[in-house]
């Protein structure tokens, strides 16, 4: 039998910056901070990640490219890999992601790719909680995903993992 399926993805969007609830700025002002310091000078797209821990710390990623593409790292992924090496008792309460480009203005947010979904999505199993994601593009919307499972809608059960 054949069936016509569709994902519906949800989440929150705010127009602007301002308009986003104050923890959610904080969160987008520390991954800016750390998107100065990407180091993309083969993409010219620079990027930031701010995970908020249930401590209340923040701890901060950036993109780091590699001429022997594709062995750079993505924001997200250095983020998450510095809370696994410096705080891997506390569980990740939030990621901010933002980004902006050399050649035009990143005017809406800006999705983890496939691979950063995936590691954030593994992080949500080891913690046993839901990520928020929040995305924010140099200016314009910000969106906020109340987990990563938004974001990847194919996810297996963190049983299978």
């Amino acid at each position: 039998m054949k069936s016509q399926l569709k994902f519906e993805i949800n989440y929150t969007g705010y127009d602007t910056f301002e308009d986003a609830p104050e923890v959610y700025q904080q969160l987008i002002a520390a991954a800016r901070e750390a998107k100065k310091g990407a180091y993309a000078p083969y993409s010219n797209f620079n990027v930031g990640a701010a995970l908020l821990l249930n401590n209340g710390k923040i701890i901060q990623g950036s993109n780091q490219e590699n001429a022997a593409y594709p062995i750079g790292f993505c924001a997200e992924r250095t983020a998450l890999s510095a809370a696994a090496s410096l705080a891997s008792h506390e569980k990740i309460k939030a990621i901010a992601i933002t980004c902006s480009s050399v050649q035009n203005p990143v005017l809406k947010p800006a999705a983890p790719c496939g691979i950063c979904r995936q590691t954030i999505f593994e992080a949500e199993c080891k913690h046993q909680q839901d990520i928020e994601v929040i995305l924010m593009g140099e200016s314009g919307p910000v969106y906020v995903f109340k987990s990563i499972k938004d974001l990847l809608p194919l996810h297996f059960d963190a049983d299978f993992l």
